[in-house]
């Protein structure tokens, strides 16, 4: 039997519910959060180049050997997976934001009424960031799932995962076709708008990819349900308990991860060459589903690692532990750094840049926000876009 998710302390009627206070985190998920940007960046990044010939998974087609090395690198370890695994980090958030408001005495109905207008925000927050900087937002289809996962956090353990596996496989099938019918060309299939240099035309196109995007990552579903389940079971909150599960998803999983987006990376940077439709279908289903595997293994990693730091810890584990915390804030900007550097509305270098420049940008940009979220934690403040969240969640003071 998993935990029940409310469990309400004797004597206690708490009427009011309140945001977790930055001194009450524990260290794994906002550790891998602060990670996980670095991640999100690389792929985000990559999207914006244009003005060229594209191959598979809408690559741009690359010349030189540098270039080439990366983008198989990114599509190998990065692509489909930074955002599962940001979707496990979401379903597990959830059912800690349900138990601790529900173990302060707020009642049930009081505890959803809250999820659900965060989840409301997330899609506004969603919207804006989509149509101002990034149609290929994800906090709108997060805001989607919160509902969603609402009405799952009743299920049981194991028709969560019966629900996860026959998701997931149906998922990554839909992903492997769209992949192989569409195998590249001179222009984009899908996020025109990163190629027009009209902001009349720009805003309502990112609006219509924006809509869409949801159907590029059907995958995250089963990762949320995943991190449900782990939530229950305070895997990341109780790493040491959970050793010998956590080393076997780390070391079994991470490796089957790299070894399924291969084939496709290869692919991606013209190392090798598919004209079967039925290999791309295949390259392409595996390179998705692999995702979903590393995504599991990458936190798993995380989590283990985390065992060797301190709740308190300093130096570089204490700035990525401070970055997770405000990680929506960061990913925010990060698309604002992008969209400037790269965009044909302003700097337009994403007709210049490569793989490799624009993997030295997100590199670079991971780290500024590293130094920013630091001294954010110094002050005692936090970021700029969760504040706003807790208010839209919580309510006024």
């Amino acid at each position: 039997m998993s935990e029940p998710l409310v469990s309400k302390p004797p004597g206690i009627d708490i009427a009011r519910a309140a945001p977790v206070g930055l001194t009450q985190r524990i260290l794994a998920p906002d550790l891998a959060r602060g990670i996980m940007l670095l991640f999100i960046g690389i792929a985000n990044s990559a999207i914006f180049l244009y003005d060229r010939p594209y191959g598979p998974r809408q690559h741009i087609v690359e010349e030189g050997l540098l270039d080439r090395v990366v983008g198989t690198f990114v599509v190998t370890a990065v692509d489909a997976r930074a955002y599962p695994l940001f979707a496990l980090l979401f379903g597990y958030g959830m059912v800690q934001m349900f138990r601790r408001n529900t173990a302060r005495g707020t009642t049930e109905r009081r505890t959803k009424s809250i999820l659900r207008r965060r989840s409301t925000a997330l899609i506004f927050f969603g919207l804006l960031h989509a149509v101002l900087f990034f149609p290929g937002d994800i906090l709108g289809l997060y805001g989607v799932l919160g509902f969603g996962l609402l009405v799952l956090l009743n299920w049981g353990d194991r028709a969560l995962l019966w629900l996860a596996s026959i998701w997931v496989v149906f998922a990554c099938l839909v992903q492997g076709a769209v992949y192989a019918w569409d195998g590249g060309g001179e222009g984009r299939s899908f996020f025109q708008s990163f190629e027009s240099d009209s902001l009349n035309e720009l805003l309502p196109m990112r609006f219509g990819e924006w809509l869409s995007t949801p159907f590029g990552l059907l995958p995250v579903l089963a990762t949320s349900v995943i991190g449900v389940i782990a939530a229950r079971h305070r895997i990341l909150e109780e790493p040491r308990r959970h050793l010998a599960l956590l080393r076997r998803l780390a070391y079994v999983l991470v490796p089957i991860g790299l070894l399924g987006g291969l084939p496709i990376g290869l692919l991606v940077g013209h190392f090798i060459v598919v004209d079967s439709a039925g290999l791309l279908f295949a390259t392409s289903f595996l390179h998705s589903i692999s995702g979903v595997a590393a995504a599991v293994g990458y936190l798993a990693l995380i989590a283990l690692l985390s065992l060797r730091l301190s709740s308190s810890a300093a130096g570089i584990s204490g700035a990525l532990v401070a970055l997770g915390r405000r990680s929506m804030s960061f990913y925010l900007l990060s698309s604002i750094v992008f969209m400037v550097v790269l965009s044909p509305v302003t700097f337009a270098l994403g007709a210049e840049f490569g793989s490799a420049a624009v993997f030295a940008l997100a590199v670079v940009t991971w780290l500024a926000s590293i130094a920013l979220a630091k001294w954010l934690d110094v002050l005692g403040k936090s970021g700029p876009a969760e504040t706003l969240l807790r208010r839209l969640s919580y309510g006024p003071k």
